[in-house]
């Protein structure tokens, strides 16, 4: 006999950021993890539009992209790990990498999108700097 899973336990749980917004992008889930990782509890982020986490100069264009999906009921980032700019509670920027997955109602309409995030702040800056580097490098052997 297998034991259920407690999903609510699973998302409280994991180290990822878990996050859960309707079809109109309001907040309607928010793990301890996305607590520690963008500085807002979950009193402050249940019912918040997404903007909270969303760098104002990207907003347009996640909308339409947003809104496209519920309307359509699909996703060009269904498997695709998604890096993008963030900003947490006190304005940082930040970057994260994210997947994403379209909730549906038993009839099947989309009814939100839950995306796992993680911090990616410190990767992306070596990154950036190695590549630097490497840009000094060449242009030394030219």
């Amino acid at each position: 006999m297998t034991t259920p899973i407690d999903y609510e336990q699973l998302v409280n749980a994991i180290g990822d950021a878990v996050v859960i917004s309707d079809a109109n992008g309001a907040i309607t889930l928010w793990n301890p993890a996305a607590e520690r990782l963008f500085g807002f509890t979950q009193e402050e982020a249940l019912g918040q539009s997404l903007d909270l986490i969303i760098p104002e100069r990207l907003r347009g264009r996640h909308w339409d992209g947003y809104h496209k999906t519920m309307a359509t009921g699909e996703t060009r980032y269904g498997h695709d790990l998604l890096k993008v700019p963030a900003v947490d509670k006190a304005g940082r920027a930040m970057s994260i990498a994210f997947t994403v997955a379209l909730l549906r109602s038993p009839q099947g309409e989309v009814t939100g999108i839950v995306a796992i995030i993680r911090d990616e702040t410190s990767r992306f800056a070596e990154d950036r700097a190695l590549r630097k580097r490497v840009t000094e490098l060449e242009a030394r052997l030219t």
